[in-house]
């Protein structure tokens, strides 16, 4: 893709963390950003200016994914006009517990901003992708949902639910040039990893570190920018080795 021409990337999830490192990442490959968040105004506020202070215009756009009819206000009459060249789900929560003491409400909301805000979003932006014959999808999903996790059954459910989807959906719509992928990261940096133990964690990642966001957003970086792309259906795991 070249990097002269204006292009648009829908970047779900991305005032915080990794989402942010994915948001910075595409601006400075030469893509105009449409951020979504759901209420960090000044978390996304931040993130912005940093895009445009890298020469690239960014749009904000604060709604909740779970809910499908806020997602068809924010998206519904902008995908009309225009389909973006990339989508990236990145929108994710966690409420850990063990299965036997989870409550509904713990596997409600998980579930419903990781795969139900899947659905919201991504219905919409297939179709306009498959009006426009081409984009580019990057799934975030996570090394959870590959091996699972003790205390996020919930969580590795939404996880592994986003990989099925992903395969499914990549069948569906690879003919008409729309390439879907899933990146599923392992230990990462960010807010959601701070109270993990660390000392319990290192010995278990063959890279004996913690991931950061830009080891995530490089990969995803890739699969969108990427000219000779024959990736299709995918699951890239950036995880230090923790899952092989």
């Amino acid at each position: 893709m070249s990097n002269q021409t204006k292009q648009i990337a829908l970047i779900v999830g991305g005032s915080r963390g990794i989402g942010r490192a994915i948001a910075l990442k595409l601006a400075k490959s030469g893509f105009d950003i449409w951020l979504t968040y759901k209420g960090n105004h000044e978390a996304a506020n931040k993130v912005k200016a940093e895009i445009e202070s890298a020469g690239r215009a960014c749009e904000l756009i604060p709604f909740d994914v779970s809910s499908f009819e806020e997602t068809e206000a924010a998206l519904g009459a902008r995908l009309e006009n225009i389909s973006p060249d990339v989508f990236v789900y990145n929108s994710g929560i966690s409420r850990d517990n063990l299965l036997m003491w989870m409550t509904k409400e713990e596997w409600g909301s998980v579930l419903s901003t990781n795969l139900n805000g899947f659905f919201n979003v991504a219905r919409a932006v297939v179709f306009a992708m498959l009006k426009a014959k081409k984009g580019r999808i990057v799934v975030i999903s996570s090394v959870s949902g590959q091996i699972g996790q003790a205390g996020q059954v919930n969580y590795s459910a939404s996880k592994a639910g986003l990989i099925g989807a992903v395969k499914a959906l990549a069948r569906e719509v690879g003919r008409k040039k729309i390439f879907v992928n899933v990146v599923a990261p392992g230990f990462i940096e960010t807010e959601m990893t701070e109270k993990i133990p660390k000392d319990q964690v290192l010995p278990l990642i063959p890279l004996n570190r913690l991931g950061n966001p830009d080891d995530v957003a490089s990969v995803v970086n890739f699969l969108c920018t990427e000219e000779h792309m024959y990736i299709h259906g995918q699951v890239i795991g950036v995880n230090g080795g923790l899952a092989m």
